[in-house]
């Protein structure tokens, strides 16, 4: 299945889950807001193209937690007592559309339901695996990973290289570990191989997180900013740019997965994002 069919398989699920728990209140319209307000689905079709690439795509419950996380997130990260940002891809924030106190709720609901999703997946596959795959979104979710990062965004102790690679760790890159590790997981690959997968996720994580901030370089510029090209400067970021490419297609290679829907991601990304680094 191609990376669009892979999409339209998911947009599918998704539009069938919230269809599933629907409840006529504010709340579930902002949950539905907060999903269907664009978004490329980059972590999602991780999920599904390495599962794919494995042969099996059974992983939707795995695919639909990711989101469900990675929007939870976005959602926190938005509120006036974190980085109070009005717009989100185009459109009002959701504690602008609705308000603060939906888009908390809305969070916590979704955090919920994607852990909800784990457990459904872990059902159709496995305990074993599924603790794994728990395990993995726990770590990610918590102070290793995003609520963490956040933290450390907000309140850094400095500026520097190491602090601000740590945050994009923490924020960016746990998910893209959990996107990568629920495919592979769910997928049938070899647990051996864990490691490898995480370095895959490395690499994509950090070059897709670099990539958006030589894009937003000017808007940046001058200002406080957690931004790694404003940080190192454009040459810097550049490299690290390209260096992360090349190293995600060695292991890409490595785990065969250079075939799957993640090749097709990998140039959606140099597509978006590349043009940028030349500036």
């Amino acid at each position: 299945m191609t990376l669009v069919g892979l999409r339209g398989s998911f947009e599918a699920a998704l539009k069938c889950d919230l269809w599933r728990v629907r409840e006529q209140n504010k709340l579930c319209d902002a949950i539905e807001y907060a999903l269907l307000t664009g978004g490329k689905r980059f972590r999602p079709l991780i999920v599904m193209s390495v599962a794919q690439a494995l042969g099996n795509c059974d992983v939707k419950p795995a695919a639909l937690a990711v989101e469900y996380f990675h929007t939870a997130s976005l959602i926190a990260d938005d509120l006036p007592c974190m980085d109070n940002d009005a717009m989100r891809r185009g459109e009002k924030s959701l504690h602008c559309a609705f308000d603060e106190t939906t888009a908390l709720l809305s969070s916590y609901a979704l955090i919920c339901a994607a852990f909800e999703k784990v457990h459904a997946n872990a059902k159709l596959c496995g305990a074993d695996k599924g603790m794994i795959a728990l395990e993995q979104a726990a770590r990610a979710a918590g102070l290793k990973g995003a609520t963490g990062g956040q933290f450390l965004d907000l309140f850094p102790p400095n500026y520097d290289a190491d602090t601000l690679l740590d945050v994009l760790n923490r924020k960016t890159v746990t998910l893209f570990e959990t996107a990568f590790v629920f495919g592979w997981v769910f997928g049938g690959g070899d647990l051996g191989q864990l490691d490898s997968v995480r370095k895959t996720a490395l690499h994509f994580g950090m070059a897709f997180q670099i990539g958006d901030d030589l894009c937003d370089f000017e808007q940046d510029l001058g200002r406080i900013t957690s931004n790694y090209a404003v940080a190192l400067g454009r040459e810097c970021a550049t490299k690290a740019f390209y260096e992360h490419v090349v190293a995600l297609d060695l292991l890409l290679k490595e785990l065969h997965l250079e075939g799957s829907g993640l090749k097709e991601l990998k140039e959606l990304l140099m597509h978006h994002l590349a043009p940028a680094s030349s500036a």
